[in-house]
């Protein structure tokens, strides 16, 4: 495991009141808002246990109400620890909150434990899209949904760059391309194919932020915006000519029959494996977490679990 690709660290960072709180995002955001309440299970037909990679501040977490509990992933401890100041354990009737400081590429979780899965806005750090899909599959149950969205090279803007010669790489080429460090556009059909490639099955797609330029942004209302993005969102499966596109995936099987939750919390414990051997990972001692196989150590902190590097 010691080829892990690089990763994206947000640790220390302002990402959530910069880009989003104060960074003119309104618009980004509710777009983004209704294509999950699109993907997602009705609220009333929801329960078990959702994870979210790459939480960050936990901004999106008002779209999983009706599960049992929503599992925060990130590698910034910063922004999980945001999250956790402004969302608490979780409220009454709602979901009860878990955050976990991990890496995707050596997620800590059992097996098929999660009967849902989300991740926006992250997967265009990722180096690797295979590994790091490949373990979002393991993490998932049979049955389970997997709402992915990508940054796509195939949009409008770049598509106009190219045919006037100011950009060199060509929205139709296959092969993902790196336009900063750590920064990757897709094309649809690529992340189809690593999709199906990882065992999902890709199903509905959405075409999302539609008006992602500075000046209409500026001109017209959010609310206008999120309307109009929100009826253009259905031209998803026929093309895909925006920045953002999300993808309702599925995990081949039958769905496991879920336990009811009790008094608000999961009816049972997360599983956790050690995230260097994959061995199972026994009850923390002491806020420890000692892998039997390996030897390596994880903290429990804050309300934190911390699967980022070892515990000294």
């Amino acid at each position: 495991m010691n080829d892990v690709p690089p990763v994206c660290d947000y640790e220390g960072s302002d990402y959530q009141s910069r880009f989003w709180t104060h960074g003119g995002r309104a618009y980004e955001d509710g777009a983004e808002r209704v294509a999950l309440r699109r993907l997602l299970p009705a609220r009333g037909e929801r329960g078990g246990r959702l994870l979210e990679i790459g939480a960050g501040a936990g901004r999106l977490t008002g779209e999983y109400a009706g599960y049992d509990e929503v599992v925060l992933v990130d590698y910034s401890r910063t922004l999980l620890g945001e999250a956790r100041a402004r969302l608490g354990d979780g409220a009454e009737g709602g979901p009860h909150y878990t955050y976990v400081a991990a890496n995707v590429y050596k997620l800590p979780f059992e097996p098929a434990t999660f009967g849902a899965a989300v991740m926006v806005r992250v997967i265009h750090h990722m180096a690797d899209v295979p590994r790091a899909l490949a373990q979002i599959r393991a993490a998932l149950a049979p049955g389970a949904l997997f709402v992915l969205e990508f940054a796509s090279k195939q949009h409008l803007k770049a598509i106009a760059r190219w045919a006037l010669r100011r950009q060199a790489w060509n929205p139709f080429a296959p092969e993902p391309v790196e336009f900063a460090e750590l920064n990757f556009d897709f094309s649809p059909a690529w992340m189809r194919a690593r999709l199906a490639e990882a065992g999902f099955t890709p199903g509905r797609r959405l075409t999302v932020s539609h008006f992602r330029a500075g000046l209409v942004k500026r001109l017209v209302p959010s609310g206008v915006l999120v309307a109009l993005d929100s009826a253009a969102q259905l031209t998803g499966d026929l093309w895909q000519l925006t920045p953002s596109v999300f993808v309702r995936c599925t995990v081949p099987g039958a769905p496991r029959l879920r336990p009811r939750a009790v008094g608000g919390q999961p009816a049972a414990p997360l599983q956790f494996h050690c995230p260097e051997c994959a061995a199972p990972l026994p009850v923390p001692v002491d806020d420890l977490f000692r892998c039997s196989a390996c030897g390596r150590a994880w903290r429990y902190a804050g309300g934190l679990y911390d699967f980022r590097e070892p515990a000294a």
